[in-house]
């Protein structure tokens, strides 16, 4: 028996002997539009990176004061001055205000208006009420007050806050400097004006009620333009810089404490970075090396799809959620660099390979992952450090996170990158020559962990992830798994032997999904739902009748086998009703294939032998055939599942011979011609359904008699 199964195994379809013994890269000819697709989104990847990539000179150094120096050995590359501090430059400015002159131009003739005015006053009806001996009076006060001046009151309000200790009146070509306290405002100088004065004894309060205030009017105007010119010749009295460092010149030593006059260089250095202006060469060329560098990374991770996952190509989906994580952390990098917000440690780079293991595979997340870091060390000053520590937390983070269907998975993986990134950290201080441990500063190290603190916000991206890409976590899949989901309990309920059936398949698909490494959530959930469809008509169905009389005899054999062919569309009505992932979806389609409904197709030919095509069709599955290595288990679990309970006795013998029986006519028939799997895996798979089915019937020695 066993002989003839390995000689029909090795006489089946020729198309699985030419299958590329890569699982996923399908080697097909691509049409001129899907070049042009993997071309147009290669350059707006590279257009992205070299657009958001810092422009001019930046710095990545990150110190604080009165902890050691964490980077190399810093060497200014060009001579540039020393700048004094913000504190120093702010004191000498204050010194420098005593030497502010601001400048007015003294109205000559204001006087003369203003003393004509009073006499006419005096002369006029309303002023003869007024004793005469006061004219002589006024008049001495409104010369004393246009001699020292009077200021509007707007001119005053631009000295509110910060009074200068003394300006200049100029009067065309002469000028002269007076205190600024010693002038007066219009309301000053009407106070100074009916102000009693004890030496005279004049009774002012004769003057009380009248309208002295059109005597006094500004002769002081304000000239800007004077002095802010004045105000600038004295600020360049102000020396900003206090030194020079050449170049060549060590600016910081690695484990050197950082102390006020280094906080002071190292801001001189980054001062000089920034406002050093690049010539026209120079951008040329940055801008050439920018776009050739994010060329190469793209390539690379063309190059890596192309030989190794060419059907992740084929996905626009899957293309989008790939260079979507991919330029991020670049362009967060980017942005964090080129403002000088913060240290890039802070960033969970490891986000990306958790997001990719969990919806895509390992080694994708990893690939993409070395590549996202590589493009993102391009603008740091000390790259090597960074490169090493973050792909370390990727491995670590795949490694440690095959399926995240629990929240204390991800909080356990976090905790290991943290440590992972703070051990790794340390050991590159010690290979970089550090030999004292209280030269080491601590922040990179706070950074790291709040870095893996922040990582676990990563389970918070599943589900926008799903919404926006459409992929389906691993969350979503443990959520539908659960037997009170409303549609599973309508099928425990209304179905009940499809539902046990359902169970039993989910069961062995799972088992034989970890056997291959395969996607065991995905395989269950999609095991538990694949006959949803028996629903509409439960009753025509072999393990939901319970004894009851079977309604297809009183149908055609071409009726009983659309009934049966049915449940796969009224499976995808439902999925569609229940919003159901299109992963789940596509084990309900593909869990028959293009199969025959043999027993009825067979009953029907042998009361009627047509062999056209259209009466072969009415038997047979739309399909389509399965397309991943989850469906062709699925089709393989669901098929043996079902044919066991026809045994009439269960030893190894009986169990054995059914499920070779039953997968290799699957393969005989083509069923795995479209979906990556193997002979190895094949027959991995049964032996795991023997097995598992072994158990599940108790299957016993039969001991001789005697």
């Amino acid at each position: 028996m066993y002989l003839c199964a390995e000689n029909q195994f090795f006489t089946l379809h020729s198309s699985l002997f030419t299958k590329d013994m890569s699982r996923f890269n399908h080697k097909h000819k691509l049409s001129p539009k899907a070049y042009l697709y993997r071309i147009l989104f290669s350059l707006i990847a590279i257009a992205i990176l070299v657009a958001f990539m810092p422009h001019g000179n930046t710095s990545a150094y990150h110190y604080q004061k009165g902890e050691p120096w964490d980077d190399e050995a810093l060497i200014a590359q060009d001579s540039f001055p020393i700048l004094k501090s913000p504190e120093q430059i702010a004191q000498e400015q204050d010194s420098l205000k005593q030497f502010y002159e601001p400048y007015f131009q003294q109205d000559e003739d204001a006087l003369e208006r203003q003393l004509t005015a009073l006499k006419q006053y005096f002369g006029s009806t309303q002023g003869q009420s007024i004793p005469h001996y006061f004219f002589p009076h006024l008049s001495e006060k409104l010369r004393h007050i246009y001699s020292v001046g009077i200021l509007s009151g707007e001119s005053a309000a631009l000295f509110d806050k910060e009074q200068p200790k003394q300006v200049r009146l100029y009067s065309g070509n002469e000028s002269d400097v007076r205190q600024f306290s010693q002038l007066f405002t219009e309301k000053a100088a009407y106070e100074y004006l009916v102000h009693e004065d004890d030496s005279v004894r004049y009774n002012h309060s004769q003057l009380h009620g009248l309208d002295l205030t059109k005597f006094v009017q500004p002769n002081l105007a304000y000239d800007n333009e004077k002095s802010m010119q004045q105000r600038a010749e004295v600020d360049g009295r102000l020396v900003r810089t206090k030194g020079v460092v050449l170049q060549g010149q060590k600016i910081v030593d690695k484990g050197q404490i950082i102390d006020d006059e280094l906080v002071n260089t190292l801001r001189s250095w980054e001062h000089h970075l920034r406002e050093h202006k690049l010539t026209a060469k120079e951008r040329l060329s940055r801008l050439g090396g920018r776009a050739v560098y994010a060329a190469i990374l793209v390539v690379l991770l063309l190059m890596y799809f192309q030989q190794f996952r060419s059907d992740y190509l084929d996905s626009l989906r899957t293309v989008l959620l790939i260079m979507s994580l991919f330029l991020f952390f670049p362009i967060v990098t980017y942005i964090i660099i080129g403002h000088m917000w913060a240290s890039v440690y802070l960033v969970p780079y490891c986000v990306l390979p958790i997001m990719l293991r969990i919806f895509l595979d390992s080694r994708t997340a990893f690939v993409t992952h070395v590549l996202s870091v590589l493009a993102s060390a391009v603008v740091l000053t000390q790259p090597f450090t960074f490169i090493v520590t973050q792909i370390v937390a990727g491995l670590v983070a795949i490694y440690s996170l095959r399926e995240l269907s629990q929240r204390s998975e991800l909080f356990r993986a976090a905790v290991l990158v943290t440590l992972a990134t703070l051990v790794t950290y340390l050991c590159m201080e010690f290979v970089r020559g550090t030999s004292d441990v209280q030269g080491i500063s601590r922040w990179p190290y706070i950074y790291l962990v709040v870095a893996g603190v922040l990582s676990m916000l990563a389970y918070l991206l599943l589900i926008p992830i799903e919404r926006i890409f459409g992929f389906t976590s691993i969350v979503t899949l443990v959520e539908l798994q659960n037997v009170n989901n409303p549609l599973l309990r309508r099928l425990s309920e209304q179905a009940n032997g499809t539902f046990n059936h359902s169970m039993q398949v989910a069961n062995l698909a799972a088992e034989v999904a970890d056997k291959l490494g395969g996607k065991v959530q995905l395989v269950r959930t999609g095991a538990l739902y694949h006959d949803i469809g028996k629903l509409e008509n439960a009753v025509f169905f072999t393990e939901n009748q319970a004894g009851q009389k079977n309604p297809h005899d009183t149908l055609s054999y071409e009726q009983s086998a659309q009934i049966i062919i049915q449940h796969v569309e009224n499976g995808l009505k439902l999925a569609d009703k229940y919003k159901l992932p299109s992963a789940v979806k596509d084990f309900i389609a593909t869990h028959h294939g293009k199969s025959l409904t043999k027993y009825f197709y067979i009953k029907a030919q042998q009361e009627l032998p047509l062999n056209g095509a259209g009466r072969f069709a009415a038997f047979t599955y739309p399909g389509p055939k399965p397309q991943t290595l989850e469906q062709a288990i699925l089709m393989m679990a669901d098929g043996v599942e079902a044919a066991s309970r026809s045994l009439t006795e269960y030893t190894e013998e009986s169990i054995s011979a059914l499920v070779e029986k039953i997968v290799s006519a699957q393969v005989a028939d083509g069923s795995f011609d479209e979906c990556a799997i193997t002979f190895r895996e094949i027959a991995e798979a049964k032996e795991v359904l023997c097995t598992r089915l072994r158990t599940i019937y108790h299957t016993r020695i039969q001991y001789p008699e005697g």
